[in-house]
């Protein structure tokens, strides 16, 4: 028999509304400001320009293209990019404050920043992703993924599943805009739908990501509403 799936996808939007949003871990020093990691924490020396990095988190996982002299570019949401124009307030370390408005305002921006504030601390992983692609001639050259973060610099929309890090790390490096973590996510949420004995949850999942995460374009309220009007006339 088939285990109820609520629990398990209540966990997982939970986390992806809370945790994937990319709040940073508490590093604070005295002044109760979050502090990286000092310069020289990371070797990368054994970093190429136009590597794909890879920051596994415990519930989520951060993704850059590395564009070389220990300068990573990711894309990060952040509310600031939508309220000044100032280049020297945007390009400070994205608080975990203007992170939560950047994912709620749904605006972002790709950003070039030191190893160090990439990473946060983390393990870094190189190129992980490119095993998970059986056709090799997808992964473009380095030098050409690292020209596409390049242009791509500056402001831009953002939606946890339908625009976020890993859309940009896979375009620019395999030329196709997808992620792993919003596929894992959409066949939770399928799952669920499935389960007739699931369907107020789906509802309940459906109106979260209209009101946290917007809808992908093919998205449509009936299509969303269909499982509870079926749960309703049973």
């Amino acid at each position: 028999t088939m285990k109820n799936p609520v629990p398990q996808a209540a966990s997982l939007l939970l986390e992806k509304l809370m945790l994937l949003v990319h709040v940073r871990p508490l590093l604070t020093g005295s002044g109760g400001e979050t502090l990286p990691p000092a310069p020289g924490y990371y070797d990368t020396s054994c970093f190429k320009r136009g590597d794909l990095l890879e920051v596994p988190r415990t519930l989520f996982i951060h993704f850059g293209i590395y564009l070389g002299e220990n300068r990573v570019a990711h894309l990060m949401p952040d509310i600031l990019p939508s309220l000044t124009a100032d280049r020297r307030h945007i390009q400070q370390v994205v608080t975990n404050k203007r992170l939560i408005l950047g994912v709620l305002a749904r605006t972002a921006s790709v950003r070039v920043d030191t190893v160090e504030d990439f990473a946060y601390g983390g393990s870094i992983l190189v190129n992980h992703m490119d095993r998970l692609f059986e056709d090799q001639d997808r992964v473009r050259g380095n030098e050409e993924g690292a020209r596409r973060a390049e242009k791509l610099v500056g402001g831009t929309a953002y939606s946890l599943l339908w625009n976020n890090c890993e859309h940009f790390v896979t375009y620019c490096r395999y030329g196709a805009a997808v992620s792993l973590q919003t596929d894992k996510f959409c066949e939770t949420v399928k799952m669920i739908i499935r389960d007739q004995r699931s369907v107020l949850a789906s509802v309940l999942v459906g109106l979260a990501s209209i009101v946290c995460l917007g809808l992908a374009p093919s998205t449509t309220l009936p299509t969303i509403f269909i499982p509870f009007l079926l749960w309703m006339a049973g």
